[in-house]
């Protein structure tokens, strides 16, 4: 089953997001627009709109008013995916040139920052100091998960705290934000919204378990870029966290640098993937998938706690 089908009666509402997004971005400088383009237009899975909308569904929806918050949240998103290939010198990004490959470090640093600028346009359109407050202190952590990810890069004496840490940061805490502005948003009591959040918050660091092991498990085809280019880059994932407690893979992957073979890597991954590594990794991706499905069992039993179980279930449980 496809993630779309799961928000199918979102449709049309989806389809004003993506609108929404492209007017966005427009801009006098052409440059700056059709780089900001070459992103939206490469497509996703929107997994961040889709929560905004359907975390607002618990209070009065009006999608006039909560377009607003989810184009801000996606566009947030966008923004550090431009950013993160510039850091990461990544050609392909959802299968298609990056901006920084397509243009040069330099429109893709600006570009990153225009499409961020555009974001909090959007959310001036919310006036409920709360909501800002939240999407402020998200983007502190977000900007701090970024730095983290630097500075641990190649650092192989990191555990497990380190590791969850940095995901939350990365990853988890804009799902989190995305989840309880919607409700925020739909003018949901606090009661609410705070549960949302801890709902998005556990989805979210099961999702990114999720995408570190299909790093290693999944085709180039399937990524929309090279299979390992976490570990590649120096990303320790938790999949190489568990790796290397066998002593031949840690020396492995420590030589791993810029030289580093494509048949090399290849062997290193065949390694990691036959070393129980990816069923470990599993296990703790799918105890904050439950964690996420309790949260929302504490919510009013609806049609739309059903659409964000079915979604927790579907990007928790992506094959690997």
């Amino acid at each position: 089953m496809k993630l779309q089908r799961l928000y199918s009666f979102l449709k049309t509402d989806i389809d004003i997001i993506e609108k929404e997004l492209i007017a966005a971005i427009q801009s006098e400088s052409k440059l700056l627009e059709t780089a900001s383009l070459n992103l939206i237009r490469a497509g996703g899975k929107r997994i961040r709109p889709i929560f905004v909308l359907l975390s607002a569904k618990f209070g009065n929806y009006d999608i006039e008013r909560v377009k607003n918050v989810a184009v801000s949240l996606e566009l947030i998103h966008m923004a550090s995916l431009v950013h993160d290939d510039v850091i990461d010198d990544a050609e392909l990004r959802r299968g298609k040139p990056t901006v920084k490959a397509k243009w040069d470090n330099r429109i893709a640093m600006y570009t990153g920052d225009y499409i961020l600028a555009c974001s909090l346009e959007y959310m001036t359109k919310i006036d409920h100091y709360l909501a800002h407050k939240i999407l402020a202190d998200t983007m502190v952590e977000v900007c701090i998960g970024e730095i983290k990810q630097i500075q641990d890069k190649y650092r192989y004496n990191q555990n497990l705290r380190d590791y969850l840490r940095r995901i939350k940061r990365k990853t988890a805490i804009l799902i989190a934000a995305s989840c309880q502005l919607g409700a925020i948003a739909g003018g949901t009591e606090e009661d609410i919204h705070k549960k949302l959040y801890k709902f998005g918050y556990y989805v979210g660091m099961s999702y990114q378990i999720t995408d570190d092991i299909l790093d290693f498990t999944a085709s180039e085809k399937e990524l929309g870029k090279p299979a390992g280019g976490d570990l590649l880059q120096g990303n320790i994932t938790l999949p190489v966290l568990y790796a290397m407690q066998d002593p031949e893979i840690e020396t492995m992957i420590k030589r791993i640098n810029e030289h580093t073979s494509k048949d090399e890597m290849k062997e290193i991954i065949l390694k990691i993937k036959s070393s129980g590594a990816i069923e470990k990794s599993n296990e703790i991706s799918q105890r904050y998938l439950k964690k996420a499905l309790s949260m929302l069992e504490k919510l009013p039993n609806n049609r739309v706690r059903k659409s964000l179980t079915d979604v927790a279930n579907f990007i928790g449980k992506r094959k690997y």
